[in-house]
């Protein structure tokens, strides 16, 4: 098992106290933090993403980040866990170790092609734009707005061109 974590300066002394004695076996490796360079294949070479989450965690990026490597994750429900990981096909979603334990059997049959083709349908930004102009639209159309709909001047947003941008085009009144 490989950790990669930054320890905040807050976190230090729980850190070296709690945390590093269980470090110590021949079958851990705790690498620190890692740039987001080296993400990438540390993500993209694991087996799967063990996400022990033991709070309402709002979003979990490195879930996603993980997926978009083709990873599977292995996630507590706790927070937003069961909104991000489709359990048994972007990875396991579970309630105990046991059960974690389990997990490692079903993850490595998962297809990764699988775990990415989910990333690509839920979480690129051209999808992430695409609703935003949905959710414009739908407003507009319901308040009954006077206000032309606007043109979007790129719908083929690719990858991170835009940074998730969305220009819109002038229309007159």
């Amino acid at each position: 098992m490989k950790i990669a974590a930054k320890v905040d300066p807050a976190d230090k002394e729980y850190f070296r106290r709690e945390i590093e004695p269980l470090l110590d076996h021949p079958l851990v490796e705790f690498i620190g933090e890692i740039d987001d360079r080296s993400k990438n294949d540390f993500l993209g070479g694991a087996m799967a993403l063990l996400f022990p989450i033991d709070w309402p965690e709002p979003f979990g990026l490195v879930m996603i980040e993980a997926m978009a490597c083709g990873t599977p994750v292995i996630a507590w429900k706790h927070g937003s866990v069961p909104e991000v990981i489709e359990d048994g096909i972007s990875g396991v979603i579970v309630s105990s170790l046991d059960e974690a334990v389990a997990a490692v059997a079903k993850v490595r049959r998962m297809k990764r092609a699988t775990v990415r083709n989910e990333f690509e349908i839920r979480f690129t930004t051209k999808r992430m734009a695409a609703d935003y102009i949905e959710t414009f639209e739908n407003h507009l159309q319901s308040a009954n707005s006077a206000v032309a709909l606007p043109k979007v001047v790129s719908p083929h947003l690719q990858g991170n061109a835009c940074n998730g941008a969305v220009a819109f085009e002038q229309q007159p009144a």
